[in-house]
């Protein structure tokens, strides 16, 4: 059978108990019955104003019940999901609407003047939907569809080749859709279930299944629905017939993430990687024993280096969890994966090679295990269809090599005796420095692992005699003070003279987007202004 995430819902939802929660936001718990009956009336609601299958549905929000409610109502109604960064500018929310042909949006109050500036020019858009307690002239309110008809299961056909689009930024360029089937998203997720025994394989099968296991974990996504690390997390609690429990606040707070842990008792948490983690590892330094964290199982993080050393602190406090460091992207899921527990030692940026995947040299020929080669990191089917709109950049993402079609989307490594492969970095980002190919990330790691340094990003600035020169900007920890000569001693310490950078800036500003990704851009000008 093909898997659609609609008829998946339809069958958990109905086999769950109804008054177990659903989801949970602050003081808020929406129980699986709601659930229900407000994704059923919402679909319905969006059919009724004129959405047909394969429509694209734009969300405009924070984290919050209603992103993932407006999400299982797309489903239901066979739209196709499409995220927005809510930290864009006007001008770059125009772009995502318009480039995805969105003809619903579901947004939050608090962007409804962003929407109002660019409305004029998405006539593409027929259905605008408000979530919040006031609701704009030219919007429906989000609570009026929810609550509207019986709440009852549709009578809909649908398919596992609807689509899921993930919007994603990358390090370069304008941000494109990456478009996946529901079958093709639904089987990866299945392949390491399977491999640890029988799962259901049937939507009668899962019924069953939840029926007899009762509701599902819970689950904490730290970081925003809008990228793929909490939106794919949750989609798997929700699919699981688990509880999504969400933060109130507006930026990441390590306190409300531990106070929330405390409070809801979530199996599952999402971080990414050092950006997430290690102010967290901080709070807990700095609190011993003040916060409850025994029911955490599990710690997922992906998309960002995690470094040993956090990894280990964090296990000083959690020592009954399971550290789960995935190495994916929004078009290459299932890359590699490192595991660590307490008592283990998974090095930084080291993975264990999923089985999908392959690693080719620049002539596409597989790089030998202990060879010192490096190459690129290839991952077979099931894969995206490629990115919307965009026939150039499927065509150099997804390449057939040797009759296979491989995602490739630009991580290079080193691919070690034992089969393990360790990451260098995206080659979007690689500085060319007097002939000689220098990851950022490769650099970034060995910064960070000095005590001064909080966090810190490697870019190339134009030189005249290297080409480009290695750049560092940092951010120092609480107290420190910014000394050139000891970080670059520090980092040649760990690597080659030419990688270590001609010059470290020091700075407040945050480097990372709300995903924990890197901002070189940002970096780049600081740099460039500080060094004139």
């Amino acid at each position: 059978m093909a898997w659609n995430f609609g008829d998946i819902l339809d069958a958990v939802g109905g086999a769950v108990p109804p008054e177990a929660p659903a989801f949970i936001h602050g003081e808020r718990v929406i129980n699986w019955g709601q659930a229900n009956q407000i994704t059923n009336s919402l679909a319905r609601g969006l059919i009724a104003r004129g959405s047909q299958p394969g429509d694209k549905i734009a969300i405009y929000m924070r984290n919050r019940p209603e992103y993932l409610l407006t999400v299982a109502a797309g489903w239901k109604a066979r739209l196709t999901h499409v995220n927005v960064n809510y930290r864009y500018t006007p001008q770059e929310v125009w772009y995502i609407f318009d480039n995805s042909d969105a003809q619903t949006v579901v947004y939050s109050s608090e962007f409804r003047d962003a929407v109002a500036e660019i409305r004029p020019r998405l006539p593409g858009v027929k259905t605008w939907i408000e979530v919040g307690e006031t609701t704009a002239p030219f919007a429906e309110a989000f609570d009026t569809l929810a609550a509207e008809g019986n709440g009852g299961p549709l009578d809909i056909e649908r398919s596992g080749d609807d689509q899921f689009f993930i919007y994603t930024g990358g390090t370069t360029g304008m941000p494109k859709g990456v478009m996946w089937t529901h079958n093709d998203l639904r089987e990866i997720t299945l392949a390491p279930a399977r491999a640890m025994g029988p799962v259901p394989e049937t939507l009668e099968a899962l019924a069953a299944a939840t029926r007899a296991a009762g509701p599902g974990g819970r689950i904490l996504p730290a970081p925003p629905l809008m990228h793929g690390t909490g939106l794919l997390t949750s989609m798997g609690a929700m699919m699981s017939g688990g509880c999504v429990v969400t933060l109130e606040g507006q930026t990441f707070d390590p306190v409300e993430l531990l106070e929330t842990i405390d409070r809801h008792k979530p199996q599952s948490l999402v971080l990414v990687g050092d950006s997430f983690a290690k102010p967290l590892l901080n709070t807990l330094n700095a609190n011993p024993g003040k916060y409850d964290l025994s029911s955490v199982a599990v710690v997922v993080s992906s998309g960002v280096m995690w470094s040993l050393e956090v990894k280990q602190g964090l296990l000083e406090h959690m020592p009954g969890a399971m550290l789960s460091d995935a190495f994916s992207s929004s078009e290459a899921l299932g890359m590699g994966a490192s595991v660590m527990m307490k008592g283990g030692e998974a090095p930084t940026a080291k993975f264990m090679l999923g089985e999908r995947c392959k690693v080719f040299d620049e002539n596409d020929e597989p790089v030998e295990p202990g060879s010192g080669v490096s190459g690129m990191i290839a991952i077979k089917g099931p894969n995206p269809l490629g990115y919307y709109k965009d026939e150039e950049k499927t065509a150099r993402t997804f390449r057939t090599i040797k009759g296979e079609r491989y995602s490739i989307p630009g991580d290079w490594c080193l691919v070690e005796a034992d089969g393990t492969l360790t990451l260098l970095g995206r080659g979007s980002a690689c500085i060319n420095t007097a002939g000689e190919k220098v990851f950022p990330e490769e650099v970034e790691e060995a910064l960070k692992t000095h005590p001064s340094v909080e966090d810190a990003l490697v870019i190339g600035l134009p030189d005249e005699k290297w080409g480009q020169s290695v750049t560092g900007v940092i951010r120092l920890s609480e107290g420190a003070s910014l000394d050139e000569d000891l970080l670059r001693a520090h980092v040649r310490m760990a690597l080659a003279g030419y990688k270590t950078p001609k010059r470290i800036v020091a700075t407040t500003e945050i480097l990372r987007a709300s995903n924990g990704k890197a901002d070189y851009p940002t970096a780049k000008s600081i740099a460039e202004t500080a060094l004139g």
